[in-house]
């Protein structure tokens, strides 16, 4: 699953975008300063979310929305389409 698609699938099961989300956390004192484990520990207390929706959430809130550009145009399973994910939900995503 690529990392986009691991924020579109926590969009779909909470309704609220991946910036709505990552705004939730900022407003519940989570911000780059903080502990991934703990964010993700928020993530899955607050919402629900496995393991893996929370943790690339999390990455969102400590590192910002720029991943590696290790998947980025590979054929793999992780592929994305680009290093900056898409925050403000998967229907106002250009090319969705």
């Amino acid at each position: 699953m690529s990392f986009q698609a691991y924020l579109d699938k926590a969009e779909e099961q909470t309704g609220l975008t991946p910036r709505a989300l990552v705004e939730q956390a900022n407003a519940d004192g989570l911000d780059a300063s903080s502990r991934t484990s703990e964010v993700i520990a928020w993530f899955k207390a607050e919402h629900g979310l496995g393991h893996g929706h929370a943790a690339a959430l999390a990455h969102v809130v400590v590192k910002g929305p720029r991943i590696s550009s290790k998947h980025v145009g590979t054929s793999g399973s992780h592929r994305d389409e680009t290093d900056t994910l898409w925050l403000d939900g998967r229907a106002t995503r250009p090319g969705a």
